[in-house]
């Protein structure tokens, strides 16, 4: 049974940090390339980062040079470094597993987990 289970979610102020882990079973994730997302209130689930290929990653422009996302294989395990939050960072944070790499499809991401709230106050 696969599974994905995020934590490290939080409160916190303006400009603070915040590092989401990810743990995965239930399926080989060393030949995948996981990714995160996020959906804030009202909004529509938006790509934050992600594995393109095993060594090339993809981040979108609002978080470009503050999150940094990593993953450890032998352990099965996706993080999320956040740093310098802002109050738009505030959003329900999932991450997805898929079983292929490349740009981003999202119907490739075939498991996901219940997520980690984020919020950041100003």
């Amino acid at each position: 049974q696969v599974e994905l289970v995020e934590s490290g979610g939080g409160a916190v102020q303006a400009g603070g940090s915040l590092r989401l882990s990810c743990a995965a079973s239930g399926y080989d994730y060393s030949s995948t390339c996981m990714g995160w997302f996020r959906q804030a209130p009202g909004k529509e689930r938006e790509a934050v980062a992600y594995f393109e290929t095993r060594r090339r990653t993809w981040y979108a422009d609002s978080v470009k040079g503050r999150f940094t996302i990593s993953q450890d294989n032998p352990k099965n395990f996706l993080y999320l470094e956040m740093n310098n939050l802002t109050p738009e960072d505030t959003a329900m944070y999932y991450c997805a597993a898929r079983g292929r790499c490349g740009g981003l499809v999202w119907t490739d991401f075939a498991y996901w987990g219940q997520g980690t709230q984020v919020t950041v106050s100003s």
